[in-house]
């Protein structure tokens, strides 16, 4: 069965959506997200199996604006002004905002207009009202599906909350997520997780040797590092490296604690990510203190390009990989330390395992067996 579905998210990267939109062939379908979030290759899948798309942005201004007007953000541990005035519009009831109260309104408008058998509502919304979507649902007769990736009980927002229990599917990448968005109302929830593997994009690179020596290094790490509550764990195991005579390196879109700073080599987004993975010998993967059972990208996707991964141990990482025969696991800073000399020392193990795991989420992983998981749940929902 096909279904119209209808996106509502925030564009975090509109930079990296403009130049990919500016690079469609004449005659192809433009993306309606950037390579660089998960949601574009759930779009990919999602067009495979004819499925009508159309996508809400919730940060665009809501009295007129386009996609030009749109900056990507850029996390900082310091106080800005931007922080400050974010604050002080966090303290107004998002009923009296009238910016929100427009952005609302468009939304049911272009909801009626498309006629949505799903919507999807990516996670970190603070924008869209419970009541709005209550509406949305009564006038179209939408399944309401619910996508994060983070912590309700860390990053969720009131007006979320308030909307759990009109959520019929909630899809999570960290199980205890899921239960807690139960606990909150959701109607159901699945762990699948939403994080996986395209192999048309997620695949090994053949470097030409300029790039790879400016990519290359022993210990490589791309994510976000800042603020400190949400990442210590990050930091923790990064410092723990950085008086060695390791090659590390850091890539990061936002800024970074000072202790790595020297570390760090700039920014790396969709498809140049995945060419800095290629090049290092360890891709180091270590998931935010509010992922205690695991799932994150990376997970999925170092396993796909063809990188040797070591990654913290997180419970859930044992339901989708075989630790030791896929990825390697460390336990502390000291463990840490321990499994890269190890493995910087035998090349055999790393590169077997990385081949290993590629074939896994190739055969395991992908968006399209994702997608299924999701069309059994839906014809058992609207049914």
């Amino acid at each position: 069965m096909t279904y119209r579905v209808l996106f509502i998210a925030a564009l975090h990267h509109p930079e990296q959506l403009q130049r990919e939109l500016a690079q469609v062939a004449p005659g192809a379908v433009p993306p309606l997200f950037p390579t660089s979030m998960g949601q574009h290759f759930w779009e990919r899948a999602m067009r495979r199996r004819g499925y009508a798309l159309a996508v809400f942005w919730r940060n665009l201004p809501g009295y007129g604006g386009d996609l030009r007007q749109l900056k990507a953000q850029r996390h900082q541990q310091r106080l800005t002004p931007g922080k400050i005035v974010q604050g002080a519009l966090r303290r107004l009831p998002p009923a009296l905002n009238p910016d929100l109260r427009r952005r609302n309104q468009n939304l049911l408008r272009q909801a009626r207009a498309f006629q949505p058998d799903i919507v999807w509502l990516v996670g970190d919304n603070t924008v869209v009202y419970a009541e709005t979507l209550a509406q949305l649902k009564a006038e179209t007769g939408c399944t309401l599906i619910y996508a994060s990736g983070t912590s309700p009980i860390v990053f969720s927002h009131a007006i979320e909350r308030e909307a759990a229990r009109l959520y019929d599917l909630v899809l999570v990448n960290d199980y205890y997520h899921g239960m807690q968005w139960l606990e909150l109302g959701a109607r159901r929830m699945v762990c699948l997780p939403i994080a996986a593997i395209d192999p048309d994009f997620h695949h090994p690179v053949a470097l030409p040797a300029a790039e790879y020596a400016r990519y290359a290094c022993d210990v490589g790490f791309v994510g976000t590092l800042v603020p400190h509550n949400l990442y210590s764990e990050r930091v923790r195991a990064l410092e723990a490296l950085r008086d060695t005579d390791l090659d590390l390196g850091v890539w990061s879109v936002h800024e970074v604690p000072p202790t790595l700073r020297p570390f760090l080599r700039g920014a790396a987004l969709g498809e140049q990510m995945f060419r800095v993975l290629n090049a290092c010998k360890i891709s180091l993967n270590i998931h935010g203190d509010f992922m205690r059972y695991g799932g994150n990208m990376r997970l999925f996707e170092a396993a796909a390009v063809g990188a040797f991964q070591l990654s913290d141990d997180r419970p859930g990482i044992a339901t989708w990989f075989t630790p030791g025969e896929h990825l390697a696991l460390f336990s502390d800073p000291a463990d840490l330390r321990d499994k890269v000399a190890y493995y910087l020392a035998h090349p055999a193990e790393r590169e077997q395992m990385a081949r290993a795991a590629r074939a896994h989420v190739v055969a395991h992983h992908t968006y399209d067996q994702r997608l299924n998981t999701v069309a059994t749940l839906l014809a058992e929902l609207r049914a």
